[in-house]
């Protein structure tokens, strides 16, 4: 006859680690999935002015950012505070506006390139002479298509 071993009281069975790597691998696919890498790294400060009148772009993949406001603060030392204006992962002069277009539009396909938005992130605080001069480069730049961006909010009581 076998003989059967009796457990010990104390002694607790080994976990099974046979599911452990479906489980890694779930965890794995879910952030790649979630998750979305950051285009440009943003260089200003950027406190969006509020507006009560918002509408919210639906392709995203048709805007050219430019961003404006003051150097965030780990690059105020080596820029100053006064407003700069940030293209792609850069900060760039006013007259670089115009060659920013050009490249952005040549980057898209010809069938795209009528619909480009021009996206301004510009900081509230920003001097409006900024805006213009930026403004002004798009007009030479034959960017007609603006879209400010800003939160939604009362913008009597956030003045």
């Amino acid at each position: 006859m076998a003989k059967f071993s009796k457990k010990k009281s104390g002694e607790l069975p080994p976990i099974s680690t046979a599911s452990l790597p479906d489980i890694v691998f779930m965890l794995l696919f879910f952030f790649m999935v979630a998750t979305t890498m950051r285009e440009t790294n943003i260089l200003v400060e950027q406190n969006m002015p509020t507006a009560d009148q918002v509408e919210k772009l639906e392709n995203k993949n048709l805007v050219m950012y430019i961003y404006a406001g003051q150097p965030s603060t780990r690059y105020q030392q080596q820029f100053g505070t006064s407003p700069r204006i940030q293209l792609n992962d850069k900060f760039a002069r006013v007259q670089d506006v115009q060659a920013f277009i050009y490249s952005e539009r040549e980057a898209k396909s010809p069938n795209m390139r009528a619909s480009l938005i021009t996206g301004l992130k510009i900081d509230k605080n920003t001097n409006m002479s900024l805006v213009s001069d930026i403004t002004e480069e798009l007009r030479k730049a034959k960017a007609y298509r603006i879209n400010y961006t800003t939160t939604t909010g009362d913008p009597v009581k956030n003045f």
